[in-house]
C-alpha cells in the first residue's frame, strides 16, 4: 500500500484517467532489469525511479567516458572513469530513496542471462548491439518475460514490446537472421544527443502500461521514428512459431 508521503509524490500520475491508486500500487509492487546504462538506460532509469516501481535492476560493466556525457544525461564530468552503475544507483536513490535498486557489475552473457533475469518481472533493452538482443529475447522467452526493445543511430530510433505472452511477436520476428545482421553491425555509427532520451522514454511508458494493464501497448507493433523530419510510423508484426520454437531452442541450450 502507499504510504501519505508516496500519494502525494506521484500524485500527477494518480488522478490520471484510467490510473489510480490501483495502477500506483501495481508500479510499486514491480520490479523492472535495466540491462545497459548508456544512452538508453541512463534515461530510462531516471523515470522508471521516478515513476515509482518498487524494485530497479541496472546491468552494466562500463565506466562513465567524456563521450558518454553528450546524451548519457544520468551521469556528470566529476565521473568520468567511474562504474556507470554504482554512480547510477547513487544519484538514482537520491532522487528516490524508496526504490529499491540492485546492480551487477557485468554484462550480460549466456553465463549469467538466466541467474539475473529471472528475478524480475520486465525487461528494458540498454543494449547496442545484436549478439545482446539475441540473447536477452531468448531467456525472455524461455522464462516467460516481457522484453521491451529499443534501437537508435543516428536520428533514428525503433520500440517495441516483445514476448508479451506465448502468442506475440518475439525479436526473432523482427530480425530471423542474426549472422547477417552480425556482419553489419557498426558501433561507430553517430547519435543524435536526445535521441536515446525519446526511445528510452517510450519503453519507460510500455513498461508502465503493460505493469498497469492500461493503454495500447507496442504488442505485435514496431514503433520506427526519425527525428530530423518528425516522422513516426507504426508497423504491424507477425508472430511465427519458428521465432518462438529458435529462441526456446537456444534458451534451452544455454540453460544446460
Amino acid at each position: 500500500m502507499l504510504t501519505k508521503e508516496e500519494q502525494e509524490r506521484y500524485n500527477r500520475q494518480i488522478i490520471l484517467p484510467e490510473f489510480g491508486i490501483e495502477a500506483q500500487n501495481k508500479l510499486k509492487e514491480a520490479s523492472v532489469l535495466i540491462i545497459g546504462v548508456g544512452g538508453l538506460g541512463s534515461v530510462s532509469s531516471l523515470y522508471l525511479v521516478a515513476s515509482g516501481i518498487g524494485k530497479i535492476g541496472l546491468v552494466d560493466n562500463d565506466t562513465v567516458s567524456i563521450s558518454n556525457l553528450q546524451r548519457q544525461v544520468l551521469y556528470r564530468e566529476d565521473e568520468l572513469g567511474l562504474s556507470k552503475v554504482e554512480q547510477a544507483k547513487e544519484t538514482l536513490e537520491r532522487l528516490n530513496s524508496n526504490v529499491e535498486i540492485i546492480t551487477y557489475k557485468t554484462f550480460l552473457t549466456s553465463e549469467n542471462a538466466i541467474s539475473i533475469i529471472k528475478d524480475y518481472d520486465i525487461i528494458i533493452d540498454g543494449t547496442d548491439n545484436f549478439k545482446a538482443r539475441y540473447l536477452i529475447n531468448d531467456v525472455c522467452v524461455g522464462l516467460n518475460k516481457p522484453f521491451v526493445y529499443a534501437s537508435i543511430g543516428d536520428y533514428f530510433g525503433q520500440v517495441a514490446v516483445f514476448n508479451f505472452d506465448n502468442n506475440s511477436s518475439c525479436y526473432r520476428d523482427l530480425f530471423p537472421n542474426y549472422d547477417e545482421l552480425h556482419n553489419r553491425e557498426n558501433k561507430n555509427k553517430g547519435v543524435m544527443g536526445v535521441l536515446p532520451s525519446i526511445a528510452a522514454s517510450l519503453q519507460v511508458n510500455e513498461a508502465i502500461k503493460i505493469i498497469t494493464s492500461t493503454g495500447s501497448p507496442l504488442i505485435n507493433k514496431l514503433l520506427t521514428f526519425d527525428i530530423l523530419n518528425n516522422q513516426f510510423t507504426t508497423l504491424d508484426l507477425k508472430p511465427t512459431q519458428k521465432a518462438r520454437e529458435e529462441s526456446l531452442d537456444s534458451f534451452n541450450r544455454s540453460s544446460l
